[in-house]
């Protein structure tokens, strides 16, 4: 069964031939080729464009060695533009090509590098250039910063929740299940028992993500440290850690000394490769950031889970997981709120405390307070979960999502309720 992905083709389309460089970005097996190479092939195919006007070249094929030099990959390109009409230049896994040294300036280190053809070949004017390349020595930073104006970054996520109900052509309590154990890398939906799902996830950890890391950074002696901070904080997705905390963490369970600065270094690594998100924390009545602690978020809650032996099922957690990945799918800016507000203590004192948000997410000119909740079911748990919201005096939208089956509504104070289903499955529903 073919997996759509319409967000994302639909973005390529609305990219097409915008005289940029399209960079499609994301962790790696989370579908990148397969959306340029076979969804958006087909569309260009579907609406008139000739097979032979769309360049194809997978750089990772030993048949396609000898393009992995850059000049060699030019003058390929450029050969096969036989009229005026309009070519689509596809590239995938560009960053095989290798750096070679300028044969016309050999006693100098002057180096022609991949960024070097494609911005020659962008200024081809009937040339739509698309590239994806994997995490291990080409990231989005790197790529755009090289680019600078030139690059058009399409980032692409593992299957949502929507994704993966059109994938089963069902939505409901067993797909939820399946949704928050296995996550949505495009070949562990595929697969069909515990044990593929289990196995393959678990292989993508070890023989890809992090050797990623270890080869893009030169990392020899310290796997161990990486494996360990990478289950810590698979461990405690959604709580509120730093650098200093984890090193403590290390010194404290692992009986190890590991530095504040190697373990930022190595949660940038981390990041830089897609496998987790950070939000930071903002003071909505005082409108500034507070930089530490930050929340981590995985991009794929399977991968999370088989991090851990899929062990720690907090549906709580998890869920607040899923609902941050949608958001940034969605293209929104994401904090976490913190509203301060004085109070008096047992001895009639005034003290400061501080609530949180779970989510500030803003795009453009809207802005949504977002609380996730499994159940409301009690009016403690309903007061625990509105306290922070009923004290943000803007007009913006306030939510709390729950994982229960409800008919949306609101409060009296203008909150809207609905299940996880509806923000999942219906792009409208924070708007209700």
């Amino acid at each position: 069964m073919e997996i759509k992905r319409d967000y994302y083709l639909n973005k390529l389309i609305n990219k097409k031939e915008n005289g940029l460089i399209k960079v499609i970005t994301g962790i790696r097996r989370c579908g990148k080729s397969y959306l340029l190479f076979n969804l958006y092939d087909k569309y260009l195919i579907d609406n008139g464009i000739k097979e032979s006007h769309i360049i194809k070249l997978a750089l990772d094929d030993d048949q396609n060695i000898e393009y992995r030099n850059p000049i060699i990959l030019g003058q390929y390109v450029r050969s096969k533009i036989k009229d005026k009409k309009m070519y689509y230049v596809f590239l995938d896994e560009i960053q095989k090509v290798e750096s070679i040294q300028n044969p016309h300036i050999p006693n100098k280190e002057s180096y022609i590098t991949f960024v070097d053809t494609l911005v020659g070949l962008m200024k081809i004017p009937n040339l739509d250039i698309y590239v994806t390349g994997s995490n291990s020595k080409m990231l989005s930073s790197d790529i755009l910063t090289e680019f600078r104006d030139r690059g058009d970054e399409i980032k692409v996520n593992p299957l949502s929740y929507k994704e993966v109900c059109e994938y089963y052509g069902q939505s409901g309590y067993s797909i939820w299940q399946q949704y928050i154990t296995y996550g949505g890398m495009p070949l562990a939906v595929a697969k069909k028992t515990h044990e593929e799902k289990s196995s393959y996830l678990k292989d993508l950890f070890t023989r890809t993500y992090l050797l990623d890391v270890l080869e893009r950074h030169n990392i020899k002696h310290n796997s161990d440290v990486l494996q360990d901070l990478l289950n810590i904080i698979s461990s405690s997705i959604g709580s509120l850690t730093n650098a200093r905390k984890l090193s403590n963490t290390f010194k404290t369970e692992k009986n190890k000394v590991v530095s504040v600065n190697a373990i930022n270094r190595y949660l940038e690594y981390f990041e830089d490769a897609f496998l987790i998100s950070k939000a930071e924390r903002y003071d909505i009545k005082g409108k500034k950031y507070i930089s530490s602690p930050v929340k981590y978020y995985f991009c794929d809650v399977g991968l999370r889970n088989a991090r851990l032996n899929f062990r720690q099922q907090e549906e709580t957690h998890i869920m607040e997981n899923i609902i941050y990945n949608e958001l940034k799918m969605r293209d929104f800016d994401i904090d976490v709120g913190i509203v301060e507000y004085n109070t008096k203590n047992s001895e009639n004192k005034s003290i400061r405390k501080q609530l949180e948000v779970d989510f500030i997410a803003t795009k453009g000119s809207k802005k949504y307070y977002i609380q996730s909740a499994l159940h409301i079911d009690e009016e403690a748990k309903r007061e625990q979960e509105t306290a922070s919201l009923k004290r943000i005096e803007d007009s913006f939208k306030k939510i709390i999502i729950v994982k229960d089956d409800i008919i949306p509504y609101h409060d009296e104070q203008g909150i809207l309720y609905i299940s996880v289903q509806d923000f999942l499955l219906k792009d409208e529903a924070i708007d209700w």
